[in-house]
């Protein structure tokens, strides 16, 4: 399983481990995005990042957290976020678990009041996590069992201990998490943008297109993506396409040309010009090198 998996389907639902339960388990390492930079994503689960090796800068909500080795970090639900490395093509090792608010279950509406209080658009973005302080190394140790028991070789994972395992970090950091001041506006707009690319990314998608799509102008579209994306929206749109297609050269045996045009780009070639530049080989040879790779 490579890290492409861990930053996938953006403002969607993720690719979780086991069916009927919403938790998403992985090990991930920058190096296998462009430039070692994960896309600018969000959506509705909260997430735990645990530095096994190295460090990396991770934003949330345009704030830059940078983490070493033995740090972790969580993310509140719907901010936008990504790692990326602090130097050029510098390495980063880590645990990344996901948990949607399905996991409650249906018919729980005490306790979903409850998420839905303590993960909404007013409380913290993010907790920075060290072993510094006890309830934060508490966590940091349970985001690693947990890893370990959805990856465990011996048995398959047992469903109800990661169900308690994934309540149990939520409810922990829910303890902890503190409201914010301002207004949640502004990242809305960049979401509605970030959406549009997302579900668009296959079609030609103009400046203006984005910028309609977050009700701004094509200044202030530009001015919100430096600001919260770390890159412009054309920038964006063709990392976000170059992942897609590295999801599809891992995960399907479609030809070059069928992934360049089902990805937006104008033709074989040009994908393959720009897919070189941007990962440092061509298509071919980036679905021979992850075939190869099994981080977990």
């Amino acid at each position: 399983m490579t890290n492409l998996e861990v930053f996938s389907d953006l403002s969607e639902r993720l690719n979780y481990n086991l069916p009927d339960l919403p938790l998403y388990v992985r090990k991930g390492s920058l190096h296998q995005f462009n430039n070692y930079a994960a896309v600018a994503h969000w959506h509705l689960d909260i997430e735990f990042i645990y530095v096994l090796q190295g460090s990396m800068d991770f934003s949330v909500n345009g704030k830059i957290t940078r983490l070493h080795q033995g740090d972790g970090l969580f993310v509140n639900s719907q901010r936008l976020h990504f790692g990326y490395s602090p130097a050029d093509h510098n390495d980063c090792l880590f645990l990344v678990v996901v948990v949607h608010p399905s996991i409650l279950g249906e018919k729980t509406s005490f306790i979903q009041t409850y998420w839905g209080e303590k993960f909404s658009l007013t409380m913290a973005d993010f907790v920075v996590l060290t072993d510094q302080v006890d309830w934060q190394q508490s966590i940091l140790r349970s985001i690693q069992e947990i890893y370990q028991e959805m990856h465990k070789h011996h048995a398959p994972p047992n469903p109800l201990r990661l169900a308690s395992q994934a309540l149990s970090l939520c409810a922990a950091i829910g303890d902890h998490l503190q409201p914010i001041s301002g207004q949640p506006g502004v990242l809305t707009h960049v979401q509605e943008m970030t959406r549009f690319i997302h579900q668009n990314y296959d079609q030609k998608i103009t400046l203006e297109d984005i910028a309609s799509a977050g009700a701004v102008c094509r200044s202030r579209c530009c001015t919100l993506f430096n600001k919260y994306v770390g890159q412009t929206p054309g920038n964006y749109v063709t990392q976000y396409r170059l992942q897609k297609s590295c999801e599809m050269l891992k995960e399907t045996r479609r030809s070059i040309s069928e992934i360049a045009l089902a990805c937006g780009f104008q033709s074989a070639s040009y994908f393959s010009s720009i897919f070189r530049k941007q990962m440092g080989m061509v298509p071919q040879n980036y679905r021979k090198q992850v075939a190869n790779i099994d981080l977990t």
